[in-house]
């Protein structure tokens, strides 16, 4: 383990011999704040299902049974998902890895030590993100202290368990494919993980926790709820794991652990003797040129964007061409548009006719949290596509400074060509979710102007935050999101898409409830809700121009 150590050492001399700034400091208390809300909202949101659910008559334990066993699940899928795509780049687009196959250090040693690497960066959030509701499982059934024990030493084998069928996935498909693809696998990848993703989760059949009257007699319905899961699954171990634990039944719950730690370390094995015999040709094989999937025609977009004067027009052309030729791109297209199509069809099974809830009042309701729902997954798609588009000029950025198009053109440029199609997404998505709702014409209308003036300012703080902070050294756009200009954006993001939503509830609560009970708004009531809109209105505009001066002044001073 000596050279696999010294390979890892760079990466260990990055965290342990960081300076100490007031800068660097202030960020790492601010990312320790927000993880820690996070954390605690998590804990405090399973922990009132789980209790909630436990106190249910005669089903108690067997609903939050299958709670902790579905978070298993998604959390395993979540894993491999993460790892799939973190092992290939670790293992063969890293921008060092031509130097450390120089090295006097075997082929499966370096695997082995980039293989830690990516296990940590694509485990290390869903544990913290995880623990918390087993924490809130063993509080709610006031378990001991080896269930708590039992947490991580079921965790850590599973997050082994997902980062080995990765690596293992990754090397075969390396040598399987065309060495030239080796970057296209990445559209697959993305759409393999997704639907492997959503299979596990339908399979868990959600639903039917809530939906007691689909089954004939409440013998079947309970029968379902505890039909245990495949014993091939490693999530299953874990959960029997866990679930003998809480119960104090030390020796079956051993029994599972050992088993899911036979299995990581089995894993490994399989690993280092297939890297032994085939990683360094699958290294050597992905060097080659990389074949197109898509190829962009610049005569097309010369065309397609005639009226714009030449340097803004040559911009333009560029973002697009940068965009098709780097097909890393396509597998997060992919993946978003299957999370789009799932999250406008779980408003189309939604049960409201069964909700002691009128149901014209809830589908109303739903409409309204639905503008705040469709804003965050426009900031989810801002962060992945928008808020990296500066970091992606690299060490190219000298020609745009060199260019005579000025910084601040350069960002609207930006600003844009990412606004325009992420408005159309968001009203299809609010459209279409608003007619499966059956809603009012009122709501509707509400609906599709608010993210019509929302979608500029996320954008605008997406991009206006990205040139506040670029990282030209990143190797990938994901990675220039997970940095403290990602985080700011997120927050930030977060905070005005909140602010919004909580002007609008009370004008709208007013003129909704008016309309049911056939009461008139009085002057000084119509004056708060014009007030209201209008303040919604004058923060939309001040969150689409403040980040794009920020950006432009602190982008601008970068030599």
């Amino acid at each position: 383990m000596r050279d696999v150590i010294s390979l890892l050492k760079p990466r260990l001399w990055a965290f342990t011999k960081r300076g100490f700034t007031f800068h660097s400091g202030l960020k790492s208390i601010i990312f320790a704040c927000v993880g820690l809300v996070f954390w605690a909202g998590i804990f405090m949101a399973g922990y009132r299902v789980l209790a909630y659910c436990s106190q249910a008559e005669d089903i108690g334990e067997i609903l939050t049974g299958k709670i902790l066993s579905m978070a298993i699940i998604t959390f395993f899928s979540l894993l491999i998902f993460s790892a799939l795509l973190t092992t290939l780049s670790k293992l063969y687009l890293s921008r060092d890895l031509n130097l450390v196959h120089a090295l006097p250090v075997s082929a499966d040693k370096i695997f082995l030590s980039r293989w830690i690497e990516s296990t940590a960066d694509s485990s290390w959030m869903v544990i913290i993100y995880s623990i918390p509701i087993f924490i809130a499982y063993g509080m709610v059934y006031k378990t001991g202290i080896f269930y708590y024990m039992a947490i991580i030493l079921t965790i850590i084998p599973l997050c082994i368990v997902a980062s080995s069928i990765s690596a293992l996935v990754i090397q075969l498909a390396v040598i399987i494919l065309p060495a030239n693809r080796i970057r296209s696998i990445f559209v697959f990848l993305g759409l393999i993980a997704f639907i492997f993703l959503y299979v596990s989760f339908r399979m868990l059949k959600p639903e039917r926790l809530v939906d007691p009257e689909a089954f004939s007699t409440v013998l079947i319905y309970v029968q379902q709820l505890s039909t245990p899961n495949s014993p091939l699954l490693p999530s299953t171990w874990a959960y029997d794991g866990l679930t003998a634990a809480r119960l104090g039944n030390i020796r079956t719950a051993l029994f599972h652990i050992t088993l899911s730690i036979s299995s990581a370390i089995f894993f490994i094995l399989v690993n280092l003797q297939i890297a032994k015999l085939i990683y360094f040709k699958g290294f050597s094989k992905a060097q080659s040129a990389m074949i197109r999937l898509f190829r962009s025609n610049g005569i097309i977009l010369e065309k397609l964007f005639f009226f714009l004067k030449p340097p803004v027009r040559a911009f333009v052309i560029k973002e697009f061409k940068t965009f098709w030729r780097d097909q890393t791109q396509w597998s997060q297209i992919f993946l978003i548009g299957a999370l789009i199509i799932i999250y406008v069809y779980n408003f189309s099974v939604l049960p409201l006719e069964k909700s002691p809830i009128g149901t014209f009042y809830l589908q109303n309701l739903f409409s309204f949290l639905n503008m705040g729902l469709a804003a965050f997954v426009l900031t989810a798609i801002t962060a992945r596509f928008a808020y990296p588009s500066i970091s992606t000029e690299g060490g190219a950025f000298w020609i745009v400074r060199s260019s005579p198009v000025s910084i601040r053109s350069f960002l609207w440029i930006k600003f844009f060509i990412y606004l325009f199609p992420l408005l159309i997404l968001s009203e299809i998505l609010i459209i279409a979710t608003n007619l499966m709702l059956h809603v009012t014409p009122f709501m509707m209308w509400l609906s599709v102007i608010t993210i019509l003036f929302m979608t500029p300012g996320v954008v605008a703080l997406g991009i206006g935050l990205g040139a506040a902070y670029p990282d030209f050294n990143a190797e990938s756009p994901v990675q220039s999101v997970t940095g403290f200009g990602g985080l700011l954006f997120m927050v930030i993001s977060a905070g005005f898409i909140g602010v919004i939503i909580i002007l609008e509830a009370g004008p709208v609560y007013t003129v909704f409830m008016s309309d049911i009970r056939n009461f008139q708004i009085s002057n000084l009531h119509w004056a708060w809700v014009f007030g209201s809109f209008f303040t919604a209105f004058i923060i939309c505009i001040l969150a689409m121009v403040v980040p794009m001066r920020i950006g432009s002044q602190i982008l601008g001073n970068i030599k």
